[in-house]
């Protein structure tokens, strides 16, 4: 055995499922933490978020069935939380998971997340609050995708990595240029994301990708007459602002729009599933530049089982 395979099984293990919205994750993940005696923690960036459930997809109490959940909400919708803070509150839970005997199954498709965790942070000086102003100021005016732009001159492989329309990522990309002098692909690449407290499974499920949109097509619908709209409404009605940035993630914004008569229920559903279905592409692109991940078909256990098995 290699010295570094010998460190690898010295640290904590824990298993990953993830993959795709809709691919069936949380009922796998039910289902495995049964059959290993393990606990579930949440990697997904809006069921951190309390009152925030159907449009979420957050496993309800009734199918939790009785397997500790933990990290599902944790904190009001207008707190701040991100990467960072999902690193300090999941790093200690897992550990100590491992340390009473549990195997931890972490689930959920928030890629970014799941990599922080297993790899440390991107230190990154403060930005300078007057250019981040002005930045936010052209997106007003000009719109994400002129700043996007800017970035790919700049600094294409992180361009090519955000999503035009993806303003908070657009402008922390250029604000790191501006206070570093150095493109953000630079200082991935020099940091690697090399800490590694784990010895991580990771198991990305996959399926057909008519399948995997068909599936999204009728969850989106089935949300919309779930209570997807009633539960926006309260929250707006609870204070939260149409513009903190979990109102404005997908399912909610649409919402928002229908509520706010912009549009029809029709039109409302149609971008739904059509933003929905692009966001699953753009986690499938995440995930298949991770060599460590391992693709499985979402539809059988068996062959994750055994997996799991030979892992442990």
């Amino acid at each position: 055995m290699e010295p570094n395979a010998r460190g690898e099984d010295r640290k904590p293990k824990i298993v990953i499922i993830t993959g795709p919205t809709a691919t069936g994750k949380s009922a796998l993940a039910l289902k495995l933490a049964h059959r290993f005696g393990g606990q579930i923690v949440n990697a997904d960036s809006m069921q951190v978020y309390r009152g925030m459930n159907i449009g979420t997809a957050k496993p309800t109490p009734e199918e939790r069935e009785g397997i500790p959940h933990h990290l599902y909400d944790i904190v009001d919708p207008d707190e701040v939380f991100n990467a960072a803070s999902y690193r300090k509150s999941a790093l200690p839970l897992l550990k100590d998971l491992s340390s009473a005997g549990v195997l931890p199954f972490l689930v959920g498709g928030t890629g970014l997340y799941i990599k922080v965790l297993l790899g440390g942070l991107l230190e990154c000086p403060a930005g300078d609050p007057a250019y981040r102003e002005s930045l936010l100021r052209e997106v007003e005016l000009k719109g994400a995708p002129f700043l996007h732009d800017r970035l790919r001159r700049l600094d294409p492989e992180a361009a090519a990595r955000i999503h035009p329309n993806d303003r908070v990522r657009v402008t922390r990309a250029l604000e790191i240029i501006n206070s570093t002098g150095r493109p953000l692909s630079a200082l991935i690449r020099a940091h690697r994301f090399s800490d590694k407290p784990f010895n991580a499974l990771k198991i990305c499920l996959q399926m057909d990708r008519e399948h995997l949109y068909h599936r999204i097509d009728l969850r989106c619908e089935s949300m919309l007459e779930n209570g997807l709209i009633e539960e926006t409404k309260d929250l707006l009605e609870k204070g939260y602002s149409p513009e903190i940035k979990p109102m404005k993630s997908i399912g909610y914004r649409h919402v928002v729009q229908y509520l706010q008569g912009r549009w029809t229920l029709r039109e409302t559903l149609s971008s739904f599933q059509r933003d929905t279905r692009r966001y699953a592409k753009r986690q499938l692109t995440w995930f298949r530049s991770d060599s460590e991940m391992v693709w499985m078909a979402a539809r059988d256990p068996e062959p994750i089982i055994r997996k799991i098995e030979a892992f442990l």
